[in-house]
């Protein structure tokens, strides 16, 4: 039987999360299969009142769908259907995170495919731009590539990271080597020039065995308006036998302020990673009368409420609803 465990830890203290916040309420997971066809839903960017750009690895196409989700007086998420998809000539890039740039009116999006965060106008169409990524990226892989993507006005940074651990950085974390991946956390000013980057270490995986099938890493960036950072780490673990199948989501808090930044084409041997806190947790499964099991990759800001609860929304990627089981959730953090 499937259980959902949501563990309320937190103190964070930002102009975007209410300063003093010591409580964080994760709401149920919501999913619309008449309104929202099937998809690999990765990626997703709040363009303001209840519109919502969001990408897919799996689309033949390049592009963004938009989609509308409508938050309630509590942060719950009460309605949401797929607005179309907005496309140009290319093929699908393997789209993992996206970004709005208010300030111009466009979007970013991170491909696995080309390691490469380009630019959008809000047709679907590539502007020509992109972020110019570091040498030491060109190490990413389409397996565990660039995978988080997110945007803040008030700091006037992108921050992007791949998934898993770079080339030449060191092994990659798997289900029973007891490795920590190490992850570049890559800033970017208006200007799509680099600027400052991180060391972040994940946690260790939970999973006891090795399973057939597995994926961990970071899923997600959500940028705050004082240069601090949420990060979704993500672990999904399946068995031959399907039943008992986990995903365990991770949401932590880095405050980039306190941390020295590393060199950006140097070595991080011996680096120090950047403090990292626990916002909350929850895990979901597979199991004999229960499939709602869940792998979250996208996830951004939302609205404030009145009551000064701030919104977290995040999408789960069911990779077209593999196998029947698997289904395109959407779930709401408030903070307060």
């Amino acid at each position: 039987m499937m259980r959902s465990i949501e563990l309320i830890i937190g103190f964070l203290l930002c102009c975007c999360i209410p300063s003093g916040a010591q409580r964080v309420v994760v709401h149920e997971q919501k999913a619309f299969p008449d309104s929202i066809p099937a998809g690999g839903y990765s990626g997703v960017a709040w363009l303001g009142e209840n519109r919502y750009a969001v990408v897919s690895d799996i689309t033949k196409n390049d592009g963004f769908f938009v989609f509308h989700i409508n938050i309630d007086s509590k942060g719950r998420v009460v309605s949401a259907s797929n607005q179309g998809f907005r496309r140009n000539g290319g093929q699908g890039r393997d789209s993992e995170g996206i970004a709005w740039f208010p300030s111009k009116g466009t979007l970013l999006i991170s491909g696995e495919k080309d390691n490469q965060v380009r630019e959008y106008d809000l047709d679907g169409k590539l502007t020509g731009r992109k972020l110019r990524m570091p040498q030491v990226f060109s190490k990413a892989t389409r397996a565990y590539g660039l995978e988080a993507l997110t945007y803040h006005a008030g700091t006037h940074r992108f921050w992007t990271t791949t998934e898993s651990t770079l080339e030449g950085d060191g092994p990659k974390a798997n289900a029973t080597n007891g490795v920590r991946n190490l992850l570049r956390l890559q800033s970017f000013d208006d200007n799509f020039l680099p600027r400052e980057q991180y060391l972040y270490a994940m946690d260790v995986a939970e999973a006891e065995l090795q399973p057939q099938h597995y994926a961990f890493g970071v899923s997600a960036l959500t940028a705050l308006d004082d240069g601090r950072l949420l990060v979704l780490e993500r672990e999904f673990s399946v068995p031959e036998s399907k039943i008992g199948a986990t995903v365990c989501c991770k949401v932590y808090l880095v405050d980039t302020r306190k941390e020295h930044p590393v060199n950006r084409e140097g070595s991080v041997k011996g680096k120090k990673p950047v403090a990292k806190k626990l916002l909350t947790e929850w895990t979901t499964a597979i199991g004999l009368l229960d499939y709602s099991i869940a792998n979250y990759e996208g996830m951004c800001l939302g609205p404030k409420l009145a009551d000064g609860g701030q919104v977290i929304v995040l999408v789960a990627d069911s990779q077209n609803q593999y196998g029947g089981i698997l289904k395109d959730w959407i779930r709401t953090l408030v903070v307060y």
